[in-house]
């Protein structure tokens, strides 16, 4: 098993050096495990900021050769759960397939004030 942990410059980079945005475990098999950090992005409404949000996982993932299509597990941090409804429906423009395991919570404040949606994922890649 071989651990590599980076932030590509192909994709957005973080808004702070303290993190890396993406754990890559490699299996002997040559499939891997991709843990991503949260991410957050700029935008006036929630709609706007997630579909930031899931352009950077989408270019995060592509990075390590994987897809939206290869997440297993999603973790979304909401400021108001009562905007359930309009984060899941930018959210299911991008998660077209078989959705993947979801933990959806309320959170007071998230990394930056502005902020009012974060999501993390896990993505599994297959061999090539």
């Amino acid at each position: 098993m071989q651990i590599t942990v980076d932030s590509p410059a192909s994709a957005p980079q973080p808004l702070s050096p303290y993190y890396s945005q993406v754990a890559r475990i490699e299996q002997a098999d040559g499939s891997a495990l991709l843990f991503v950090s949260g991410q957050i992005a700029e935008g006036a409404t929630l709609a706007e900021q997630t579909r930031g949000v899931f352009e950077t996982l989408t270019a995060l993932l592509e990075a390590h050769g994987a897809t939206l299509g290869d997440v297993v597990n999603i973790r979304t941090y909401l400021t108001d759960i009562s905007a359930l409804d309009e984060y899941g429906a930018v959210r299911r423009q991008f998660l077209t397939g078989t959705p993947p395991t979801s933990m959806t919570f309320e959170a007071s404040r998230l990394f930056r004030p502005e902020a009012l949606v974060e999501v993390e994922v896990v993505a599994a890649v297959p061999a090539r």
